[in-house]
Formats: structure tokens, sequence, C-alpha cells
């Protein structure tokens, strides 16, 4: 294997000390008054023969990694692939890198990736947190790790956090089943977790149907379950309540409500989901949406960490960021 080119080898190779190499990789040759011939030599020469920094010797004398870990339930869910572009694109425009993780809802899993990672000095952690993860995320607070959480806070720890109008989404909903598309039975299908986010969306629901006095109709699904048994639960949760409704708390509810609807034949179209989909606007019937602003999402996540990595933030940041209504 070809050795590895280093500032000692450049140096020598060019005659020069080894700090003056330094200096102009590292864009200080203005600041230390390096000669504007020498440093054009220099650049040439690394582009010649094609030299790449040592990023772990760097980052050993810079404190610095430049990588930040992504840390979502299922990369693989459109909500958290859409986020993590945004995300990684907003973290490249400021020199840092993303590593993406997926715990599937798994503490165990989880703690071992923020553990093997803290080990390895990353600069800061985006976390969705899972459920049990309050002990652990508060031991890298307590180290002074840069950490926001996002999507979903967790009570009993005071972190940096970026969240959704989670309650009044669900309530906006609700109500445009209530006042635009004149529903009489709404049910709300969502999944058994004590989760934040999620409560919030059923909370903003109940409040809604209990401000026109109409019966409070919830389904609560095993997110454990295969899509096949959600589908055929479905069907019997929309028959035997009778619903010409139902608003979604996510939206892979959603696609299996279509499922059902599609399957067993049901005679529903009015449809809202908590986060959108691209194929809600091409299926029948169509899917309205709370959506979230992802965007908006990514950049207050990114700015937020990057503040607290170059010690700008002294007061923790409760963002709360507003969704809106696309309807159909």
């Amino acid at each position: 294997m070809k050795k590895r080119l280093s500032i000692s080898d450049i140096a020598n190779d060019l005659g020069i000390s080894v700090t003056t190499v330094s200096f102009i990789l590292n864009g200080k040759a203005r600041e230390k008054r390096i000669s504007e011939s020498l440093t054009k030599r220099v650049q040439e020469y690394v582009k010649k023969v094609g030299y790449k920094p040592n990023q772990l010797a760097k980052s050993l004398r810079t404190g610095k990694t430049k990588s930040i870990v992504l840390l979502v339930e299922d990369i693989s869910n459109p909500f958290f692939a859409n986020i993590a572009d945004h995300i990684e694109q907003q973290a490249y425009e400021h020199g840092y890198h993303i590593i993406y993780c997926s715990v599937k809802n798994d503490e165990q899993r989880a703690k071992e990736l923020i553990n093997l990672f803290y080990d390895r000095q990353i600069d800061g952690f985006i976390i969705a947190p899972t459920e049990g993860l309050s002990d652990v995320i508060n031991v890298l607070l307590k180290r002074g790790v840069p950490v926001v959480l996002f999507d979903r806070p967790l009570v009993d720890v005071d972190a940096h956090t970026v969240i959704t109008e989670n309650e009044k989404g669900a309530f906006d909903g609700t109500m445009f089943l209530l006042q635009e598309k004149k529903a009489k039975r709404i049910g709300f299908v969502t999944i058994t977790s004590s989760q934040s986010q999620m409560k919030g969306r059923l909370e903003g629901y109940m409040k809604a149907v209990d401000s026109v006095g109409m019966d409070l109709l919830v389904k609560k699904i095993n997110p454990s379950q295969k899509d096949e048994e959600v589908v055929d639960q479905l069907r019997d949760f929309i028959q035997d309540n009778k619903l010409d409704a139902i608003f979604f708390a996510t939206n892979y509810l959603a696609i299996n409500g279509l499922r059902a609807i599609k399957k067993y034949k049901l005679d529903i179209e009015k449809l809202v989901s908590f986060d959108e989909n691209a194929a809600f606007e091409l299926v029948v019937p169509p899917v309205s949406a709370i959506s979230q602003n992802i965007p908006e999402i990514a950049k207050q996540v990114v700015r937020i960490l990057l503040s607290q990595i170059n010690g700008k933030l002294e007061s923790v940041e409760k963002v709360v960021v507003p969704c809106k209504l696309i309807a159909r």
C-alpha cells in the first residue's frame, strides 16, 4: 500500500518548515504574513500530489470531528428521511457531516449507539428520542455534549428541543373534518405510545370533538403488529363504529387505512393524516394532511446544535414550529 503523504513530507519536498505548510493549508497564510508566491507554490504542489489531510489528526488538534450523529426511529420513514435530507444539507453548508442511525424503537440499541459515538468524540447529537433514553441523554448534557431533541421532547430532560404544534395541528385537522367535510362520526387512529407528540395529537382531536359534543372514537394500534393485522383492525374499527371520517395520527397509519378501504371496499372518503405523503394527492380517496414545516425544523435544529458546538448558547431553547393544513 502506498504510504500516506504527510505535512512533513510536503515540507521536506519543498524545503520549508512544517509550520509554514500547516499555516498555508489551514488558511492562515495572510495572518502569518507568508508570501503569496510561497502560498501559491505550496497549494499547487498539494494539488499536484493529491494530498488529503488526516482527519483524525486534525480532530485531535482542534477537538472537533466535524461530524454529527442523527438518531431517529427509522430513517426509511418518509418524515425522518425528509428531515434527514434537510438537516444534512444545512450541516454540510457549515462544514459538518451527518451520521445516520435508526434505533427501531429499541432502547438498548439506542443507548449503545449514543455511548459508541460519545466515545468517538462526535461533535454533537440530534435525537428523536425513543422512550427510556432520559438517563443516557442527561449524562450527555452533564458532560457538556451538544444535544438537540426534535419531534418529541422528554419531560425529565432539560435539553434544547424543536417540535411541531402537534396539539393545534390535530385540532385544526379535526375541525376541518367537522366544519368543511361535515363529518358526523370521526375516528382517531393512533399508536400505543406515551411519546409526547402522540399525546398532543390525541389531545387535539379530543378537544375538537368535545367542542361539538360528538363521541370520542379512538383506535390504538400496536406498532409492532404486521401491516396485514393493522388493515383488518382498521376495517373493524370503521365498520363497528359506522365512521364517515378518520384522522390518522401518522402518515404510515394513513397508508394502512387506505389499504383497508381498498381491500374491503369501505365507503369512507373524509380522511386526514398528520404528516404529508407524496401519495396522498394521487390516491382515491385523496387524503388531506397536517404538514410539518420540515425545512424550518431542520434549520432550527442545526442552528441550535452548531451554536452549542461553538459555545454561543447560554440558555436552553424550546422551539415550536407551526404546521399547516393541506386540504384535499
